[in-house]
């Protein structure tokens, strides 16, 4: 309780949401490597997550697309047809409120309304008006067009454009059987990971509406005994406007388009789960604030000490001592402990998986004590995966190769194009975190 008697309400993100404002690069870093720990993406779709290569552009505007050309308006409101912005979402949260009261209306969404009315209606958002929705001149059927309008009109799809990749591939994460082969089971827990992680890196203004309007359609399907709106369905009313990007060759969207009203079917039935960090990213920035603090008191004293940075970002080298002295000795032993430790991991399908992986490398001719060390890596994958490569497997695997029963590195990042996504060591979040922890 603060003095006023008030409760003081605990944001759990606190640390997350620091680390962004603060060091925005150090917070995509550290999100970008925990996303590819989750899902495969090739160079070139992880470069088009990053933004440095631009989507797939159609070559003409014909076919397929065709239909779709009714979203385009001539005029450019102060609202409909421009960039999403904090005015803009103002503006369309009178539409959500009034939508929210109105979950009973049988076909919510589906049923076009009056095109007259939504006409006048957007004319009112446009100039920047405050509407007054409860007065009975608008059906919510003419709310609830306005506002698919609204977002089918927006540059880039609310999801956008860089995202459609990473998209399509949680969507694909299923769980393995004891061989270690894919089965047709979705793996949730790992969906909402990887999708917990991919909304953080949305722009503010998109993750705002996102959020509301995720809210809004999980309480209308909440209520589909009465509006006949299931999450399914609703999906297939929303992807258009959400997700489908527009850029992109028809026939590529032809092939993918369940697989998108699946990814929207999923977001709306786990958007109450979305919107929050998972809890070991919660840990690391915790353990980078706090680390920083610590690593600041120790310079203060004269004390020179390596530091593990919990970011992937291209950081300041750590002091360089003698490997045998003090505390770069104990990390050594620690790091040294934590291989070990994976190494001897009971038998599971996890371990089999990584076996084959690991049995394939050793195949193709990459010896393992070189592999961590002749490998050109990426600028961006100066992680925990690299230093555990660079402080134990450089090493102290060469000389434990012959016994070596499962695999302690797997390099997932393979050249493409000219492009690298990341090299990842087999490291669970509680690893990571044992790791962020050896270094304070």
């Amino acid at each position: 309780m603060n003095p006023k008697g008030q409760p003081v309400i605990f944001n759990p993100d606190f640390f997350v949401e620091k680390l962004r404002h603060e060091k925005p690069d150090v917070f995509t870093e550290l999100v970008l490597s925990n996303i590819t720990r989750l899902i495969d993406l090739p160079g070139l779709e992880f470069a088009q997550l990053l933004g440095e290569v631009e989507p797939k552009t159609p070559t003409s505007t014909t076919g397929f697309l065709r239909s779709f050309n009714f979203l385009k308006r001539k005029e450019k409101g102060v609202i409909f047809g421009g960039p999403l912005t904090e005015e803009g979402i103002a503006q369309i949260y009178q539409l959500i409120e009034y939508l929210g009261k109105n979950l009973h209306v049988e076909g919510l969404f589906r049923v076009p309304g009056n095109s007259i009315r939504q006409q006048a209606l957007r004319e009112m958002l446009n100039n920047g008006a405050d509407i007054d929705l409860e007065t009975g001149d608008y059906h919510p059927n003419d709310v609830a067009t306005v506002l698919k309008v609204f977002l089918g009109e927006l540059p880039e799809p609310l999801l956008t454009q860089r995202h459609f990749h990473a998209h399509l591939k949680i969507v694909e994460l299923t769980l393995l059987d004891e061989k270690g082969n894919r089965t047709s089971t979705p793996d949730k827990e790992r969906q909402i990971q990887a999708l917990q992680l991919l909304l953080m890196l949305l722009p503010p203004a998109n993750r705002s509406l996102l959020k509301l309007l995720l809210d809004l359609l999980y309480q209308t399907a909440k209520h589909q005994d009465k509006n006949k709106m299931s999450a399914s369905n609703l999906a297939l009313m929303f992807a258009p406007h959400v997700i489908w990007p527009k850029k992109v060759h028809a026939n590529e969207l032809k092939e993918n388009i369940n697989k998108l009203n699946d990814s929207i079917t999923f977001l709306i039935k786990h958007s109450q789960k979305l919107f929050r960090a998972p809890a070991y990213i919660r840990e690391l920035a915790r353990m980078h604030f706090i680390g920083s603090k610590a690593k600041d008191d120790m310079d203060l004293g004269g004390v020179c000490s390596p530091h593990l940075s919990v970011s992937v970002a291209p950081a300041k080298r750590p002091c360089l001592e003698d490997s045998s002295s003090g505390p770069e000795q104990h990390t050594q032993e620690a790091l040294r402990e934590l291989f070990n430790h994976v190494s001897n991991m009971p038998e599971s399908a996890k371990k089999k998986k990584l076996m084959r992986q690991f049995n394939k490398q050793e195949s193709s001719g990459t010896p393992v004590s070189t592999r961590s060390t002749s490998v050109k890596k990426h600028s961006r994958s100066r992680t925990f995966s690299g230093i555990i490569k660079r402080k134990v497997l450089g090493s102290h695997v060469a000389g434990e190769k012959s016994s070596a029963e499962s695999p302690g590195v797997l390099s997932q990042g393979k050249e493409k194009g000219g492009s690298t996504s990341f090299a990842r060591a087999c490291l669970s979040p509680a690893e990571q975190i044992a790791i962020a922890k050896l270094q304070y």
